[in-house]
C-alpha cells in the first residue's frame, strides 16, 4: 500500500469511528479512559524501555536538552498521564449538554446542544504524553482522533497506540477512534493536511516552524499558536519576595515550554529594590539576563538586550529584562512583542490588577501567579489538547468543552412559517 493510500485509509476509518463516538454512552467512554490508565500503570517498564530507544535516537540526532526533556517518559510524567486520564473520566460529559434555551413568540423552543467536532488530527513534536492527553480528551468529548507524533517519539507512540487500541476494543468501542500514524516519513503530514473530506480540524503542537508549515499546507481549518512570548510585569508597590518567587517559577521550573516567561518587565519605582535580589536568584539558577539600558544601570555587567530579544521565545535559561515607566508602557510592550499566550502582573493594587485583566489581550491573564499556570490540568480542565492563541473557535487551553461545538435544536408543535 502506498503512503497516500495508507493515510487516506486512516482518515476514512477515523470518520467512520467518529459517527459511533458521537452517540457513545458516557460510561463506555469513561471505561475506556480508565482501562488506558490501568494499562499505563501495568506497563510502565515496557513504556520506559521503548522511550529509551527514542531518547537514544534523539541524542544521536543532536536534539536540544529542552526537546529531550519533553520526550522523556519519566516516572512523574507517566503518573501525570495516568492521573490526567482518571480525572478526565470524572468530568461531566459535554456531549448533549443544552447550553442555552429560549422561546420565540410563535411558541418555538430554541436550544443549543453541544456536539463533537468530528475527526481531529493532532500533529506534534516529542512529548509522548500528548498522545495520551489528546486521545483521552478527544474520546471523552465524542470525537475520533488521528495522532501524528514526531519521528523522535516513534517507539513510545507505537507502544501507547497499542494500549489505546486494546482499551477501546475491550470497552466495545471502535479501535479506529484513536489512531497513531505508524510511519516516520514526513510526507505523511503533508498527505494528512489534504484530507479535508475526512478530517474536521488540525491541531499542531510544537515549534513555530512546524506550526507555520501546517498552516501553509493545510486544506483543513487549523487551530494554532505560533509561540509563547510570555511576560511577567512587576508593578509598583508589588510584594518583592512574591515577585521574585513568581519570576523564578515562571522562568526556571521548565524553561523549554510555551508558558515559561521570556521577558520580565519591571516598574521603575521598584526596579532598584527588586532587580538586584531577583538577579542573584535567577543567575544562580543558570539564567542569562539580557537587559535594557535602565536594567544595565542597575545590574552592571548584564548583557545588552537588542530588539530581537523582546520578540524571542528562547525556550531556554535566557531572560530579557526591561524597566518600564508605567503599567501602560508594560501593556503596550506586551501588545507589540507578545504572542497572545500568557501574561502576568504582580501587584498589590486591586484596581490596577483589574485594569490589567481588562486591557491585556492574551489567552490567559494572571494576577500574582506564575505564567506556568496556563495549562489545562492546572486550570481544572483535566488535561489539554493544546493552547490556542487564534481565538477561533477557542482561546487558551483546550479541554473537553473546546473540543465540541453547538448545534441548534428547535422544538415545535406544528408551527409553519408565514
Amino acid at each position: 500500500m502506498t503512503l497516500d493510500a495508507q493515510i487516506m485509509e486512516i482518515a476514512k476509518n477515523a470518520r467512520a469511528a467518529a459517527f459511533q463516538m458521537a452517540t457513545c454512552d458516557t460510561s463506555k467512554k469513561n471505561e475506556t479512559l480508565l482501562k488506558i490508565a490501568s494499562k499505563l500503570e501495568r506497563e510502565k517498564e515496557i513504556l520506559k524501555a521503548e522511550n529509551g530507544k527514542d531518547l537514544l535516537y534523539a541524542r544521536e540526532k543532536g536534539l536540544s536538552e529542552a526537546m529531550i526533556d519533553r520526550l522523556a517518559l519519566k516516572e512523574a510524567t507517566l503518573l501525570s498521564m495516568i492521573e490526567g486520564l482518571q480525572y478526565v473520566a470524572t468530568l461531566p460529559d459535554p456531549v448533549g449538554e443544552i447550553t442555552r434555551t429560549w422561546s420565540r413568540p410563535n411558541g418555538l423552543q430554541v436550544s443549543r446542544m453541544r456536539i463533537p467536532l468530528g475527526v481531529i488530527c493532532m500533529i506534534y513534536e516529542s512529548r509522548p504524553n500528548v498522545t495520551i492527553d489528546a486521545a483521552g480528551l478527544c474520546l471523552k468529548s465524542g470525537n475520533s482522533v488521528i495522532l501524528r507524533g514526531g519521528s523522535e517519539s516513534f517507539h513510545s507512540n507505537q507502544a501507547l497506540s497499542r494500549i489505546i487500541s486494546e482499551s477501546l476494543l475491550e470497552a466495545g468501542l471502535p479501535p479506529h477512534a484513536a489512531q497513531i500514524v505508524p510511519v516516520r516519513d514526513r510526507e505523511a503530514v503533508t498527505i494528512l493536511l489534504q484530507q479535508e473530506e475526512w478530517i474536521d480540524l488540525i491541531i499542531p503542537r510544537g515549534g513555530e516552524s512546524l506550526i507555520r508549515f501546517v498552516v501553509n499546507h493545510s486544506k483543513i481549518p487549523v487551530l494554532k499558536h505560533y509561540k509563547g512570548v510570555c511576560h511577567v510585569y512587576v508593578d509598583e508597590g508589588a510584594d518583592i519576595q512574591m515577585a521574585i518567587d513568581i519570576s523564578m517559577n515562571a522562568k526556571v521550573q521548565r524553561p523549554g515550554v510555551c508558558n515559561a516567561m521570556e521577558t520580565l518587565l519591571v516598574h521603575r519605582a521598584v526596579a532598584t529594590q527588586f532587580l538586584p535580589r531577583a538577579a542573584i536568584q535567577l543567575q544562580n539558577a543558570g539564567v542569562e539576563l539580557r537587559g535594557c539600558e535602565k536594567t544595565a544601570a542597575i545590574l552592571p555587567g548584564v548583557k545588552q538586550a537588542v530588539e530581537q530579544d523582546w520578540r524571542e521565545e528562547y525556550l531556554d535559561l535566557i531572560l530579557a529584562v526591561k524597566v518600564v515607566e508605567s503599567m501602560d508602557e508594560a501593556i503596550a510592550h506586551m501588545a507589540k512583542y507578545g504572542s497572545n499566550h500568557t501574561e502576568s502582573i504582580v501587584t498589590s493594587d486591586y484596581e490596577r490588577a483589574r485594569r490589567f485583566l481588562r486591557q491585556v489581550d492574551s489567552s490567559v491573564v494572571l494576577v500574582n501567579a506564575s505564567t506556568r499556570f496556563n495549562d489545562g490540568g492546572q486550570l481544572g480542565l483535566g488535561a489539554e489538547i493544546g493552547i490556542s492563541t487564534s481565538k477561533l473557535h477557542a482561546f487558551g487551553p483546550m479541554g473537553l468543552d473546546e473540543l465540541t461545538t453547538t448545534k441548534f435544536v428547535v422544538m415545535g408543535d406544528g408551527q409553519v412559517r408565514s
